[in-house]
């Protein structure tokens, strides 16, 4: 579904990404982990077009997107999910939702069934302003919001950052049953070590801006991979 190939991105003179390699496949859940400030947010926002690469290829559904601008990039079904949620916090939950329709055709354009099936609080919500949920309850909205668009690749940044235990395990149940669907690649950005191994299929760990370990599953069970990400 994804592949970057290669990729640099710079910060002015600083360089925040060199030659980054990964691939995320429908029905799977790439995990990319690392300490804090060695590229991982950026590397998401250089996916989604919110960063311009230096040198490198993205390819998305077998075409390359490099040259696109992100609201093209969603329209091609990428959904983001933000560090820090970035919800509206004027509007109710119904139009933080809505917002996702920016990108279907007009006919397309309901609040599924399926969205309130994996966060059953914000069914009773809707009325109620984003700014006034808790912490927890506007990460949902904000993964809600991003399947409003139907996405091909769901693209999350440490949803459980700052987040109760009771909802990181709704989260974590939500990204399960997405992956089970088959029709979705799932790119998480995550610290909370125990939470990305139950999930990952596959996953990478950046260093200082490149890729110093990457594998399957089976290869988050070693000590050296929690030892990289420790302060």
């Amino acid at each position: 579904m994804l592949s970057v190939r290669g990729i640099d991105l710079h910060y002015g003179t600083a360089q925040a990404l060199r030659g980054v390699s990964l691939e995320a496949r429908a029905g799977e859940v790439t995990c990319v982990l690392g300490r804090n400030g060695v590229g991982k947010t950026t590397l998401l926002r250089g996916i989604v077009g919110h960063k311009a690469l230096t040198k490198g290829e993205i390819t998305f559904a077998g075409r390359d997107i490099n040259r696109l601008r992100p609201p093209d990039r969603a329209a091609l079904g990428i959904a983001y999910v933000p560090q820090g949620r970035e919800i509206f916090p004027l509007l109710t939950v119904k139009e933080n939702l809505e917002t996702g329709y920016a990108c279907l055709p007009r006919r397309e354009r309901r609040l599924p069934d399926e969205i309130f099936q994996l966060f059953p609080v914000l069914e009773s919500m809707l009325g109620r302003r984003g700014g006034d949920l808790s912490g927890g309850q506007q990460q949902q909205l904000a993964i809600a919001r991003a399947l409003i668009t139907k996405p091909k690749l769901l693209v999350l940044d440490e949803p459980t950052e700052g987040i109760q235990p009771s909802i990181i395990k709704d989260i974590g149940r939500a990204i399960s049953y997405l992956r089970g669907k088959g029709d979705m690649a799932i790119l998480l950005v995550e610290q909370y070590f125990d939470f990305a191994r139950e999930l990952a299929d596959s996953f990478v760990v950046l260093e200082r801006g490149e890729v110093v370990a990457s594998g399957d599953a089976e290869g988050l069970k070693g000590d050296d991979i929690r030892s990289r990400l420790a302060i």
